[in-house]
């Protein structure tokens, strides 16, 4: 059993908040023993019903009769208690509409779905294009480029969204970037009808729908996170990497069955629905807030909330928050700068740039990016074209069970799942291809050993898409300070999109080099060990609101109180305010603890050198 007592100025009939307490048998005495009679009532009632208590309290006040609690952002009232009927009465902050909610999401993650299209356009037009029956035949090096020059135009992308979405709002920039988009797909259908040679069209028209999938990354999962409340944001923000898988299988269902052209002139419908659907949503309320727009901020929420949802309550908590926090949007790039070097924003953004690069040299971009190519590679014994299909579909039922398994396990567990199911497969994968391509004709294995491949790369596909194909995205909507949010958002993105075309154009070069096997076997090996670094480093956001996750980075939240342990038998105890009093007894820290706390990023970082140095 664990008490939270936080004190503060409106007590004044207790004195100074560092006056000292008294505490007999585990209990706090207080000059009030009516007060002390609530905030334990409080405490138990809490614990019963809510797993993760105790809910922070702001002040807590007492007249004759009635005591009152209220809590940590809102100050909303969380009980009152009178003292003449001994009467309990809990208040729980209501829940808004979750269709509304859901439909924000669905919006702003649409370009998502044109973001997965255009991952999945290369492994329908390279392996086109690459074979001997093409009109326009083009050799290998020529595809590389067809499928990275995307991420160059999502850098771009991801930097421009990031600035605007400070600059005109969340759901304006939405809708513009779906304009270079829609661009890009017309250049690349047109491409065969156009005079000269297809690639300089393919390739600009990859750039521009690169570019507006890099300015939707970041807008889109932040309007959903500021637009969603804290019981639907986990899984609301999976709707961005659902957006992605699905539009990846929509591009390997075209090109199984359509050319390259008109698979390119279908992917235009997507965008055209985003703008359309753009017109018909509100603007984020915490956006509206950061601009001075109070009155607007209220309308955003009562068309995301229910009819009778108390929007006051929310609207004033946010701007508590923004007030206390300091979060007005900076008005120069000094005051910027100053914010991103804040350890509330540095930090999180060191661990998602790690994240990202793990992931991405785990091969995950390079699988999606050359399916059909890479059942070829592996030496699977299957129609490419259909494997690549089925390998979409994983990859689609995969997300959807994520957004599901985020609300139960959080984003360590899933993250774990994915580095050692990466792992295991791809190295599972290279040793595969080494043992068949010496020892096959002499050992003459079986049959169905020919469809361990596909087995390998489905289960990878599968495993990224629980955690890696997700989290990273999810936190990028969680983890910032409201003030850089958006800058710093575009930012992570970009660093993430350079890594794809770091990785995608890098996959012939390693294939060369390192043969097929070698760069499978390294795929597995770097997301085996990035399991260290996301266990010492990756912080728990489940069931946090942002403001939890931005003062829990920024070191706040563990300077509201210290923990005492409180024996039995202990009579008597002087502790100050804001301590925590608990009745369990505190664990020694043990060998294995204290390497885990301070050598893991020694030990991740020793074995990437040694990788590097064999490399």
């Amino acid at each position: 059993m664990r008490y939270l007592f936080i004190t503060d100025t409106t007590l004044p009939h207790l004195g100074n908040t560092k006056q000292r307490r008294t505490i007999h048998k585990g209990h706090c005495l207080m000059n009030d023993s009516f007060l002390f009679k609530a905030v334990h009532l409080y405490v138990m009632q809490d614990n019963k019903s809510e797993p993760n208590f105790p809910v922070p309290i702001l002040s807590v006040h007492s007249s004759s009769n009635v005591a009152t609690i209220k809590a940590l952002v809102s100050s909303q009232t969380l009980f009152s208690l009178n003292n003449d009927k001994s009467d309990l009465t809990m208040t729980q902050p209501t829940k808004g509409s979750s269709l509304k909610q859901v439909a924000a999401a669905v919006f702003a993650n649409l370009g998502n779905v044109n973001t997965g299209m255009v991952f999945g356009f290369s492994a329908a037009a390279t392996s086109q294009l690459i074979s001997r029956d093409s009109p326009y035949r083009i050799t290998s090096d020529e595809s590389t480029w067809i499928a990275s020059l995307s991420a160059i135009g999502t850098m771009v992308g991801c930097v421009l969204g990031g600035y605007m979405m400070d600059l005109v709002g969340r759901k304006m920039t939405l809708i513009i970037t779906e304009v270079p988009t829609i661009l890009g797909w017309a250049l690349i259908a047109l491409a065969p009808s156009l005079p000269s040679s297809i690639l300089p069209w393919i390739f600009t028209g990859r750039i521009l729908t690169g570019l507006g999938s890099g300015m939707v990354g970041a807008p889109s999962r932040i309007y959903t996170a500021e637009c969603s409340q804290p019981h639907l944001r986990g899984m609301l923000s999976s709707l961005a990497s659902f957006g992605v898988s699905l539009g990846v299988l929509f591009e390997y269902s075209l090109g199984a069955f359509l050319s390259w052209d008109t698979v390119a002139a279908i992917s235009t419908i997507i965008p055209v629905l985003s703008i359309i659907a753009g017109c018909l949503m509100p603007e984020s309320p915490s956006w509206l807030l950061s601009q001075g727009r109070k009155d607007a901020c209220r309308n955003s929420l009562r068309r995301l909330r229910a009819n009778n949802y108390d929007v006051e309550k929310e609207v004033q908590g946010l701007y508590e928050f923004s007030k206390r926090q300091e979060t007005q949007k900076s008005r120069n790039f000094k005051e910027t700068l100053a914010a991103i070097v804040e350890p509330a924003c540095l930090k999180p953004f060191v661990i998602l740039m790690l994240y990202f690069l793990i992931y991405q040299f785990s091969g995950v971009n390079p699988v999606t990016f050359y399916a059909v190519n890479i059942f070829k590679d592996a030496g699977a014994h299957v129609n490419n074209n259909l494997a690549a299909v089925i390998m979409g579909i994983v990859r689609l039922i995969f997300t959807i069970a994520s957004c599901i398994m985020m609300k139960k396990m959080g984003r360590r567990s899933l993250t774990f799942i994915s580095s050692i199911g990466c792992g295991v497969s791809m190295t599972g994968l290279g040793l595969y291809i080494f043992a068949t391509k010496d020892f096959w004709p002499e050992y003459k294995f079986p049959a169905f050993v020919s469809y361990l491949p596909v087995l390998m790369l489905m289960t990878f596909t599968a495993a990224s898409t629980i955690g890696y194909l997700v989290v990273p995205w999810v936190m990028i909507g969680e983890v910032y300070p409201t003030k850089v949010r958006g800058i710093v958002g575009g930012l992570t993105t970009c660093a993430c999109h350079f890594f794809i075309f770091l990785t995608v154009k890098s996959y012939n070069m390693f294939q060369t080099h390192l043969t097929k096997e070698g760069t499978f076997l390294m795929y597995g090996c770097i997301s085996l060990l990035g399991t260290i670094f996301f266990y010492v480093y990756l912080p728990e956001t489940k069931n946090k609101t942002l403001q939890e996750i931005e003062e829990q980075f920024a070191g706040k939240s563990k300077k509201h109180h210290s923990e005492i342990y409180v024996k039995p038998s202990q009579q008597k105890l002087i502790l100050s305010s804001d301590d925590l009093i608990t009745s369990e007894k505190p664990k020694a820290i043990n060998l294995l603890r204290w390497l885990h706390i301070n050598f893991g990023m020694v030990l991740f970082t020793f074995a990437c050198k040694l990788f590097l140095d064999f490399l």
